[in-house]
């Protein structure tokens, strides 16, 4: 008899067990929830995010003694760098373009002055062009989260002189372009140096 009690209970648990199984694949799966409706702003902020990550990786990625490295000594042949930037005035001249694009949308004006196209003279050490890098993208995110349907075609006077004015959008997304494009003169200034620039390590 208590063997009969025994199995009896074995089997009513196994029954049990069973009709739980099948009831939880019977349930409807729960739907994922969407992804919110891509906006102007969103699409415009995730360029400014994609330079910012690869732009920023590669002024840390350079030593503080490369700072002023500048190819125009290696005597390659065949070349041609006489009067090219150093990196640390790539670095500084990008900061400064980005707060002469993004500043006139979101008021922020650069906290440093410089006389030419190479960035502010004062700024000397890695730390203090890296800083100044890292402010000028934070106002590039708030330029860019003011982009809407209604006031991208909104125009400011030409940040650098000339007689035809910009549009926000254009503001916003131009210093992206013009960056990446210093970018790419700083990406061969690290493999000169024996430097595999962030973005192209890998996971």
């Amino acid at each position: 008899m208590k063997h009969a009690r025994i199995l009896w209970t074995a089997i009513v648990l196994f029954l049990s067990a069973a009709a739980i199984a099948q009831a939880k694949a019977a349930a409807p799966a729960a739907s994922p929830t969407p992804p919110p409706p891509p906006t102007i702003k969103g699409e415009i902020d995730r360029e400014v995010s994609t330079l910012e990550r690869e732009f920023v990786g590669a002024a840390e990625a350079m030593p503080e003694d490369k700072y002023d490295f500048a190819p125009t000594g290696l005597n390659l042949s065949g070349s041609e760098f006489k009067g090219v930037r150093t990196f640390a005035e790539q670095v500084k001249h990008v900061a400064m373009t980005n707060f002469q694009l993004w500043g006139p949308i979101t008021g922020d004006k650069s906290p440093f002055d410089a006389k030419g196209d190479n960035g502010p003279e004062s700024l000397k050490t890695k730390a203090e062009i890296v800083k100044y890098l890292k402010d000028s993208f934070a106002v590039g995110h708030k330029a860019a989260q003011s982009v809407t349907a209604d006031n991208m075609l909104t125009s400011y006077p030409n940040p650098f002189g000339g007689r035809n004015p910009m549009t926000r959008l254009f503001m916003v997304t131009f210093a992206v372009e013009h960056a990446f494009d210093h970018y790419g003169q700083m990406v061969e200034y690290l493999r000169m140096n024996g430097i595999v620039p962030p973005a192209s390590r890998g996971q």
